[in-house]
């Protein structure tokens, strides 16, 4: 073999080393299937409480005035969020009445389309809690949907980590960011 040969194969060795090795890896997000309760039925309250009447609730002034319009915004409409344990989607035991009062609202007022915000706390890759916040959502709206909400008027949107309500580092606070937030989009 020339000199020339073996240059231009060393040349060409080195340029497909650095091609393989210097291109950046395609991050993979891989997920185990969380254990999910047993299915139950949904049904709907045959009639509703006082709690989880229609009627929308009262914000007061110094309420309104501390909180943004987007919080305010939720509390006048009467959506409530729901909270979610640490690296699970399905909808808790204590969520569901929460979910019927939801439901309810949103059958005395059937024009009005809803966006279900998935949020995750701190812990975790920006990429596990983006596709963690998309199955809360989904698990909202599946549950919304099987107690009689057609789902054209429910969209779904995942926030991961990035909007928290809180931000210290302990489990109390971590459970605030760990919901789903119902907001109304348009009637």
């Amino acid at each position: 073999m020339s000199r020339k040969s073996l240059m231009y194969l060393t040349f060409v060795l080195l340029v497909g080393m650095v091609t393989f090795w210097g291109c950046p890896k395609k991050t993979e997000v891989t997920t185990t299937p969380e254990a999910q309760p047993q299915a139950e039925k949904v049904m709907p309250p045959a009639t509703p409480s006082p709690s989880t009447e229609a009627a929308p609730a009262e914000v007061k002034p110094e309420v309104k005035a501390e909180a943004s319009n987007e919080q305010v915004a939720k509390m006048v409409e009467g959506l409530k969020p729901i909270y979610f344990d640490f690296n699970k989607s399905f909808i808790r035991d204590d969520a569901k009445a929460v979910m019927a009062a939801n439901a309810e609202w949103l059958k005395a007022n059937p024009k009005t389309k809803i966006k279900i915000e998935g949020n995750c706390d701190e812990r975790g890759t920006k990429e596990y809690n983006q596709a963690l916040g998309q199955r809360r959502a989904a698990s909202a709206k599946k549950y919304l949907t099987e107690m009689g909400i057609a789902g054209h008027r429910i969209s779904l949107i995942s926030y991961g980590k990035e909007k928290p309500v809180c931000s210290e580092q302990d489990e109390a606070c971590w459970q605030k960011n760990r919901r789903d937030d119902l907001v109304v989009t348009g009637k």
